[in-house]
């Protein structure tokens, strides 16, 4: 029984300091504006993803956003890749329904695993600026990570949908 008692303490003391870990709250939602730049952008390039995302990737929100890097700080640039984060997390979940409405029952199914592989992927990968570099700045790479992966699968799933 005590080692039950034991194990359970050890388990809620575990999920307190989980639940305490820094972390971000995106402070707004993306304006009108911001979104229209990003999609009108993504529409341009849509053919040539490489350019899609030099053009479009940062430079229309999460960088105004931030200001200036050397006087912005890691939870307010955070902050800026979160909010453009959303707005290609819109784009993404609206291409995935465009390309599985192009899809038959078998590549809708492979389709959908696809997909639970990329995310798996970029939790993982953009999980990994937290594990190796522990500290706020991990905050900062690790917002950026996810808004970067995010735009790029947008970017593809459009494409696979145009195919």
């Amino acid at each position: 029984m005590r080692t039950v008692l034991t194990s359970l303490l050890i388990l809620l003391a575990m999920a307190a300091m989980a639940a305490s870990a820094p972390g971000y709250a995106q402070s707004r939602k993306p304006t009108g504006r911001e979104a229209a730049a990003i999609r009108d952008c993504a529409a341009k390039d849509r053919d040539n993803l490489d350019d899609g995302e030099q053009q479009c990737l940062f430079k229309l929100v999460a960088e105004p956003c931030i200001g200036s890097f050397g006087s912005a700080s890691d939870g307010k640039m955070a902050d800026c890749y979160a909010i453009e984060g959303t707005i290609w997390d819109g784009l993404l979940n609206e291409n995935y329904k465009k390309l599985l409405a192009t899809l038959d029952d078998e590549q809708t199914a492979k389709a959908r695993a696809m997909q639970r592989a990329w995310i798996a992927y970029r939790d993982s990968t953009c999980q990994f600026y937290d594990d190796k570099i522990q500290g706020t700045m991990s905050i900062m790479m690790h917002a950026a990570c996810n808004t970067r992966e995010t735009a790029r699968r947008a970017m593809l799933l459009d494409f696979f949908s145009r195919l």
